[in-house]
């Protein structure tokens, strides 16, 4: 499944499925419930819900977290095309199962195992020599709450490092699990919920800070410097790769998370090369537990590789540092040092390092 990396992408849209779930029951302290179209408050209003209305349900989607009057969670309810309500506000008479969303249709979508006729072994972590919890025979439903990466499997559906947590120390490989509808976007086990740009520049400014000067002092990057770059290529947040994944800075995978990646996610993506013009392309883009992690990432990228060797020289010199970057080839753009320096200037996030 691929995603659009636009900035400001929201992963809804499409028509409904058929499947509805009935026995949900708005639960306020008295108002109504604003409906979304998307799974965030930043996303339109689409109308209201009141206490002990009962909508029909038909899948749900991880969103924004939200602390409610029945609970805090990151789970969001699909009630129609472009509708959506936080799970915060929902009681359910009688409790009833809900299916993942599909990414592509939206659709109720549900896992089961894909054999070519044998049992899948349940295993107690994401890799074929932990300990066997059992097995599923083929065509078996299963019901997915997170995915966590481990070891590569080639299976009959694909050919992957993802694994589906099914239980506590349960996890199956997701090369053998199908899905009805197309696979969902799932979240990575122990990931923080997509991230919301809050209180505007000034906001994400802040937000982000303590992170950036986190990584200044493991890896000697200067602060201002990688604020700049998330603001930049990020676009203030608000790009689908940071919202979800956390990933501020568009480092991928090349076959591995690294040390501070928790998987590996398939999006698409437009790049630019020096000599042969701009195309489209997909790529697998490394997933983050958390902002921190992101922003550790892209310091150790920045201090170990020997390309930016000459800018970990000027680190205490955040503008000289910025343009050997971009001379060592970190963007293609021309402009790409001026831009950082700019953004720097007119911040100023030198207070930062």
């Amino acid at each position: 499944m691929v995603l659009a990396l636009a900035a400001g992408a929201i992963l809804v849209g499409a028509a409904p499925g058929h499947a509805k779930i009935t026995g949900a029951i708005i639960a306020t302290e008295g108002g109504t419930l604003n409906v979304r179209t998307g799974p965030a408050t930043d996303q339109k209003a689409a109308g209201t819900l009141a206490k002990g209305a009962s909508p029909e349900v038909f899948c749900m989607v991880r969103g924004e977290e939200i602390s409610g009057h029945v609970r805090t969670t990151a789970t969001w309810l699909r009630i129609g095309k472009d509708r959506w309500i936080s799970n915060a506000y929902v009681t359910w008479s009688p409790a009833q199962p809900v299916p993942w969303c599909s990414a592509a249709t939206k659709a109720a979508t549900n896992a089961a195992v894909s054999t070519k006729g044998g049992e899948l072994n349940i295993r107690a972590a994401a890799n074929s020599s932990a300990g066997r919890q059992g097995a599923y025979a083929n065509g078996t439903g299963i019901t997915v709450e997170c995915q966590a990466w481990g070891q590569e499997v080639d299976g009959p559906v694909r050919d992957t490092g993802a694994w589906y947590r099914i239980g506590d120390k349960r996890y199956v490989s997701a090369a053998y699990i199908k899905w009805s509808a197309g696979e969902p976007w799932l979240p990575w086990c122990g990931q923080d919920p997509p991230s919301v740009p809050r209180g505007g520049t000034a906001g994400f400014i802040d937000a982000h800070a303590p992170a950036a000067q986190a990584s200044d002092r493991a890896t000697g990057v200067p602060a201002s410097v990688t604020i700049a770059q998330a603001i930049l290529e990020s676009g203030w947040g608000k790009g689908a790769l940071a919202r979800e994944d956390h990933n501020l800075f568009g480092m991928k995978c090349f076959g591995s998370p690294g040390d501070h990646a928790i998987g590996c996610r398939d999006y698409a993506t437009f790049e630019c090369s020096p000599t042969g013009g701009c195309f489209d392309m997909n790529a697998t883009f490394r997933a983050y537990a958390n902002v921190a992690a992101s922003y550790r990432d892209h310091g150790d990228l920045l201090a170990n590789w020997s390309r930016y060797a000459t800018a970990m020289d000027h680190a205490n010199d955040p503008k000289r540092f910025a343009r050997e970057i971009h001379k060592a080839g970190y963007a293609t753009d021309p402009e790409y040092a001026d831009k950082l320096i700019g953004i720097m200037d007119d911040y100023d996030l030198y207070r930062f390092d």
